[in-house]
């Protein structure tokens, strides 16, 4: 009998009923729940970065999108707030579609 406490996604055990078998789950409180997105998140952005395919790839970072969505709201926020606020970043700072990779400064001073 596997053993994983870990946070999964809300139909996992529905599936895991269809499927014939039994589980134990419970409820976190918010503390919990946050500390357990940023642990999936990481777990998340470590399945993207091991990606072998685009496919695989883009999997993993619909992933992240679901986490990035479920902690925006833990931060009392909405991913729409999220988006506006990366916009304006974007705006002010840039992306990164050009490429750049800033090797060193030299101050003149």
């Amino acid at each position: 009998m596997p053993i994983y406490n870990k946070l999964v996604r809300d139909r996992i055990p529905e599936i895991i009923e269809k499927s014939g078998s039994t589980y134990s789950s419970r409820v976190l409180d918010e503390t919990e729940y946050k500390e357990e997105l940023r642990k999936k998140l990481s777990e998340e952005v470590e399945e993207y970065l091991n990606a072998m395919s685009n496919d695989e790839a883009i999997e993993e970072l619909a992933d992240v999108m679901e986490l990035i969505h479920a902690l925006a709201v833990t931060h009392g926020s909405t991913i729409e707030e999220v988006e506006k606020v990366r916009v304006e970043k974007a705006q002010k700072r840039g992306g990164f579609e050009e490429k750049i990779y800033l090797v060193e400064v030299h101050d003149e001073s």
